[in-house]
This record gives C-alpha cells, structure tokens and sequence, in this order.
C-alpha cells in the first residue's frame, strides 16, 4: 500500500533524529505491530523474536534484555504511527472495487468504545475511572470512536479522549473525524448521534446520513410531505445553541432542516436521503442493518487483537499502543482485502480471526524464503486467507449473557496494597498464637 520511497518520507518528517542502531524506527514500530496481532503480546516475546530474526539472518545477536526495546518505543514518533494507519487506510478506500460501493457510494461506519489499562498515577490523572468505583479499586478509562468503512472493515479515523470532562463525548470526538469524510459519503450512525447539530454540520459537507430516531424525539406520520406509508419528510426547527457551540458557527446553522422518516421492520429510520425512488425503504433498511458490522470490528480489534485492557502505563504509551493496534488491524484488513479481491468476494464474507491466525503461521516463513518463492509462498497465504468463509446467519438473535461461570473468588473492596497488608497482620497474630 505504500513505497519504499514513501515510507522513508514519512520517516524524515515524522520520526525525528534516530540512529540506525538495533532498533530503529521502522524495526521497533513492526515489532510493536506484532505484540499487537499476538497471543501472548509481551514485550518479552517482541524481543525473543527480533533475537531470531537477526540470528538467521547471520546479524550479530543482541540482548534478550526488554529495557532498550522498551526506550525504543517511547522514542517511536506517534504521528508516524497515525500518519501511516491513515494512509493505509485511505488508499484502500480509493482502490476498493466499484461492487463493494453501496450505489456508487462509499459508506462508513461510526461507533465509540472503551478501553481499560494499569491503574498507575498518571493514567488515573490523564484518564480517571468510572465514578462508580472506589479510588483504588478501578481502572483507567477511555473512549475511543471511530470511523470504519462497511466495505473494508479498515478504520479510516479515530479519536481518543477520558470518559469524562468537557469535549470528551462521543459528540465532540466525532466532530474530530469530520476531515475523514467526504462528499457523498454516507455515515452509518446509532441513535445516539441522531441529533439537529450532526445532521446539519453533515448537510452542510454533503454527506448522508442514516440512524435511528432518538428515543427522545417524537414523529408524527400524519404531517409533512408523505412519500408511502410511514414515509415522510419532515422539517426540524434549529433548538437553541448549545454551550460548546460558539456564536459565529451557530449563526451558519441553517434554521431549520429537511430529514426523512421511515417507520420499517418495526423501528424508525432517520435519513437526510430524502429521494424515494434512489433509496427505496427496504434498501434503507438494509443499508442500516449493516451498522452490526462495526459492533463486530471492535470486537475484533478489542478481543481478537487484545485492545480491551491495553498494558502501558503511561497516558502517552497508552495513546501510541491503540494507535498501533490500529496499524496492525488496518494492515491485516489489507490483506483481507486482497485476498476477497482475487477470490471475487467481499471482505465480509471472509474471518479476521481466521486471518489473523494464518498470518502468525506463515510470518517465520515469510521472512526467510527466497525471492524466488516469495511470490508464491504470498499467493498460498492470500488463497489460504480467502478460504475463511463466514458462515451466512440472516437474522441470528444471541442473548447478552454468558454460560460459562466465573470463579467463586471475592471481589476486591479496599486497595490492593492495604489487602495485603491486612493479610500480613492476619499472618502475624496467628504466629504469635502458636506456641
């Protein structure tokens, strides 16, 4: 997806000054990509494994020793690592074929998210847990929203801020990602962002968009201009400005606008697609069903890729970790990609856990077959990958619940440091007990 010569740009203007030396940038960003697509995902691992690959390659062998692997990373530029995933990214939404397109047009998914990770200081200054918890007894939380194509599954955009404080929504990071979208883009959106102020900001891009009515808006089907049976368009008033709007973007804010409602299968659709004729109810309801992709996307990228409890511990290694298990999910989306391109199929028809498994079995032996057997050993892992089929389940229902029971432990109720030292108070007495 990228050159050489591109990436050796991107290097000289975001990675700074390094040297060539054990770890380089580009050697350090690959190793971190592969903690993230592994199992065990340790930075112990991520060392063993350079220590093999210099080892077959006749390199002098270097330390198994995690601390310079570790400074390695905090060195590594997070600007690279966004710059990249956004070029990946981008360039398979432009190379995508014209059949992966919903009528010509490129569709993306949008949904938030969070993530866990070690309970230090500085991650519970920069991200503080959940009100809910004790101090001491939570973690660290963050929200992430992003932006997925429905014909890639590659995530074209993200933004990450705390679970609390001011722009910190899910409303606010969204309006972070508006430079991702473009003109005749249609957005996939829950409930939650069916809102006046998203839907006229988008208007006002010339992008589309489709969600469900919010729960707190009624919709009446006797007023408007009826286009069918529970078909109608329908003019939303402008509500006062809100706190985090200034004056002077409220006042480009048209006054009122134009919004279609379909009443389908049982729920409200809310669209700015106000043609009948070139998006038919069924077609609607269609399109909006496919919104469950991006559910199962970042499940993927949480449990497939292990980016529900991240391990860094420091807000600015945290914020580089997701970047990266982002990098790593788009490449192997990528490859997905090429993989449904040669098998003339969709990339959602195919496993990303499937992938993801072929990808670790083949890696030693891409790394060191010849060039004459690259190509072909490249064509068995993209015929392997295109094998993956998923399974088709049109209208599968699964409860939210699980079987497997937890174990009988107790749950922690004070901070860890004073459990342990009740325990060794407890252990005191009973020695002093015995005779």
């Amino acid at each position: 997806m990228l050159s050489s010569c591109e990436l050796q740009q991107a290097l000289a203007d975001l990675a700074g000054r390094y040297r060539d030396r054990i770890y380089p940038p580009l050697t350090t960003l690959s190793l971190f990509m592969g903690q993230g697509l592994s199992a065990d995902g340790a930075c112990q691992d991520a060392v063993a494994r350079h220590l093999s690959e210099r080892t077959a390659l006749g390199a002098r062998a270097c330390s198994l020793n995690t601390g310079p692997y570790c400074r390695a990373r905090q060195r590594l530029s997070l600007p690279l690592i966004v710059h990249l995933q956004r070029q990946v990214s981008m360039r398979l939404e432009q190379r995508q074929p014209p059949a992966w397109r919903w009528c010509g047009r490129s569709v993306k998914l949008l949904d938030g998210t969070t993530v866990s990770m070690p309970d230090t200081p500085s991650n519970q200054q920069a991200y503080p847990q959940s009100r809910e918890q004790k101090p001491g007894l939570g973690f660290p939380l963050a929200r992430l929203v992003a932006l997925i194509s429905l014909a890639s599954g590659a995530v074209l955009d993200w933004a990450m801020a705390p679970c609390k404080g001011k722009d910190t929504s899910e409303h606010a990071l969204f309006r972070e990602l508006f430079d991702a979208l473009h003109p005749s883009d249609i957005v996939i959106a829950d409930r939650f962002h069916c809102t006046y102020w998203t839907l006229a900001m988008l208007v006002a891009r010339r992008v589309d968009v489709i969600s469900r009515q919010h729960a707190q808006r009624l919709h009446d089907f006797r007023k408007g201009k009826r286009l069918g049976r529970a078909d109608h368009i329908v003019y939303w008033q402008r509500p006062q400005r809100p706190t985090w709007m200034d004056q002077q973007t409220y006042a480009l804010i048209p006054h009122q606008l134009a919004v279609r409602e379909v009443r389908v299968n049982g729920w409200v659709l809310v669209t700015t697609m106000l043609d009948a004729l070139h998006a038919p109810c069924v077609e609607l309801d269609r399109l909006y069903r496919s919104r469950w992709n991006i559910e199962v996307d970042l499940r993927s990228i949480k449990a497939v890729m292990g980016m529900d409890i991240l391990r860094c511990k420091t807000p600015e290694m945290v914020k580089k970790e997701v970047a990266v298990h982002l990098l790593a999910y788009t490449m192997a989306r990528t490859v997905m990609a090429q993989a449904a391109n040669l098998a003339q199929i969709g990339v959602r028809c195919l496993s990303f856990k499937g992938t993801v498994q072929v990808l670790e079995a083949y890696q030693q032996q891409l790394r060191h077959t010849g060039v004459a057997r690259t190509h072909l050993m490249i064509g068995c892992v993209l015929g392997a990958i295109a094998q993956l089929r998923l399974i088709w389940r049109p209208g599968r229902v699964e409860p939210r619940a699980i079987k497997r029971r937890p174990k009988p432990h107790d749950l922690l109720t004070v901070p860890r440091a004073l459990a342990r030292a009740q325990l060794v108070a407890q252990r005191n007495r009973l020695l002093k007990v015995v005779p």
